[in-house]
Parts: structure tokens; sequence; C-alpha cells
């Protein structure tokens, strides 16, 4: 199942490093990630932002079952155009988003802008994050629309892998956006960004 495989062990990585304060989850989807991290970190507070009303829908509707509905909150967004102020957040999150972006530099100056000075972005950027589940398994556990999305994107194409961005095309847009202390970690189907401001 996601929430049990790759977003649990993403969850556990960036609790390790950061516990407590205000996080963004950028491209939230059904808000697995902030539920898992709100799971491990009580002091923290997550908004998640998605261009996906229904998305945001499912993700409040998770967090409520969750019973961390006072810890997340989800809203429509562009990550490309937050509407938060300067410096807002301690902490900026994005799973699985870069490699699907127009313009992935724009997001990146929009986490920059959007953090506190010293804050941490991780940009996490899985190809294919089915590569780390048992796909039976994850099946079975989807509601009904959960269901339907995954027919809609089937139909449309968007569940094929894209492949991962490389670190020669990732360090051009990161210093664009203004971040100098960069840590870039490949991996066969998977980039993963660690930025500070």
């Amino acid at each position: 199942m996601v929430i049990e495989g790759y977003y649990s062990q993403v969850a556990d990585e960036i609790v390790t490093a950061f516990n407590t304060g205000r996080m963004l989850d950028l491209g939230t989807g059904p808000g697995y990630l902030p539920i898992e991290i709100a799971k491990r970190a009580p002091e923290i507070t997550i908004v998640g932002v998605d261009l996906s009303r229904q998305l945001i829908l499912m993700a409040r509707g998770n967090a409520a079952r969750a019973g961390l509905a006072h810890q997340l909150s989800f809203e429509v967004g562009n990550s490309a155009k937050l509407r938060f102020e300067d410096e807002s957040f301690d902490t900026v999150l994005s799973t699985g988003m870069l490699h699907s972006l127009k313009d992935p530099v724009a997001v990146f100056k929009e986490i920059f802008r959007v953090l506190k000075k010293g804050g941490r972005a991780w940009v996490y950027d899985p190809s294919n994050v089915t590569a780390y589940i048992d796909r039976k398994q994850w099946k079975e556990s989807l509601n009904f629309r959960e269901r339907f999305f995954l027919w809609l994107f089937m139909l449309l194409g968007l569940h094929k892998p894209i492949a991962a961005y490389r670190r020669e095309q990732v360090m051009p847009m990161v210093e664009t956006a203004g971040f100098v202390e960069v840590g870039i970690d490949e991996r066969e189907n998977e980039i993963r960004i660690q930025l500070r401001k």
C-alpha cells in the first residue's frame, strides 16, 4: 500500500530532521504524506496545496478519518503562485510533482520565497511511486473515488512512468531560484533534493 510503503518511509526521513513548526506540502494529492508526518510529529502543523479540488476534498476527508484535522489543512492552489507571505514556513515538501511541472523554476522560486531564513525544503520526485508498493494490495485498498481517479489516469495515459530528473538538470533550476545549499541524491527511479535557504 502506498501509505505503508513509500510515504511512510519519506515521513520517517523528514521527521528525523524536522519535527516541530509549520510545514507546506506542495502537490499534496489525497494528503497521504502530511497524514503520515502528522502521526509521527504532533508538534508540526501542515498546509497541503494541490491544483485538484477533488484531491483536496479527499485529503480533508482522509485527515478527518485519521483524527488529524486539527493539525492539517488542505487548500486548492498553484505551487507556482502561492498565496502565502514571504518566509511563512519552516519547511516545504514536494513529493512526486517535479516531473509534471510546466515551469519548475517558478515553483522553486516560490519555495524559496515562502521558506523562512534557515528553512529546509525536500523535493522528492519518484518517476513511479508504484515501484515502491505492492500493487495488488494497493488497488484492493482504494475506495470508489480513488478507483475512479486511477481509471481516469489510465484512460488519459497519465499513469505511465516518466524519467526522473537528473542532477545536471536540477542544479540550474535551484540556483536560479536562489538556493545555495543543495543536496541531491539520485536513485534508479527517483531524485531527492534537499535545499536550505
